[in-house]
């Protein structure tokens, strides 16, 4: 796997994130730089320990599938960023209403329930022999700044930029999904 497609899976792993950053910013009335740092660390250290411990899960059942390991990488590459489009689609609210104060717990709730798709592509890290420190610390870093950004933006702009983000994250994701099936069949190099 190269950069840039390490590039597009940090990216794509980090809309969830970056959307739910948008929504936090939408509580502030100037933005706080401060909140929005420590919501970018959690946010991104999240996303970087989550591939962690998926790539230590992968590597304990490599022998077992990797016959069939290009398709486990597709299937939830697809399924992570399937679910994103579908819930932008059946419009699943992520209650930015509630999102005015910065509570440490509730932020870790989010920060967990973010990254769940870091750990599945962590597994899929294993089957492929990724450096998987590497890889964890740029989806940590692309997140964390993306999460910044997004409070400032949601503090600026409001929610207009939420479902975009969503959207693209879905649709790298899938394509980053189709892209290691067909390297799987030699169909691309």
């Amino acid at each position: 796997m190269g950069q840039i497609e390490l590039l597009g899976i940090a990216l794509g792993l980090s809309m969830d994130a970056f959307a739910v950053s948008i929504c936090k910013g939408l509580g502030m009335k100037k933005i706080n730089y401060t909140q929005a740092l420590i919501i970018g660390l959690f946010f991104g250290g999240f996303q970087a320990i989550m591939p962690i411990l998926g790539w230590l899960l992968g590597s304990r059942f490599e022998r077992y599938i990797t016959a069939f390991d290009h398709w486990v990488a597709f299937g939830l590459l697809v399924f992570i960023g399937g679910k994103m489009i579908v819930d932008l689609i059946k419009d699943k609210d992520d209650g930015c209403a509630c999102c005015t104060k910065l509570d440490y717990r509730e932020l870790l709730y989010m920060s967990v329930a973010t990254s769940i798709d870091a750990l599945a592509v962590g597994i899929t890290f294993a089957f492929f022999k990724i450096n998987v420190w590497q890889a964890a610390a740029a989806i940590g870093l692309v997140t964390m700044v993306l999460c910044v950004a997004g409070v400032a933006i949601g503090c600026r702009f409001g929610a207009k930029y939420k479902r975009g983000a969503t959207l693209a994250g879905g649709i790298i994701l899938i394509l980053i999904g189709i892209k290691i099936l067909l390297e799987g069949y030699g169909i691309l190099g």
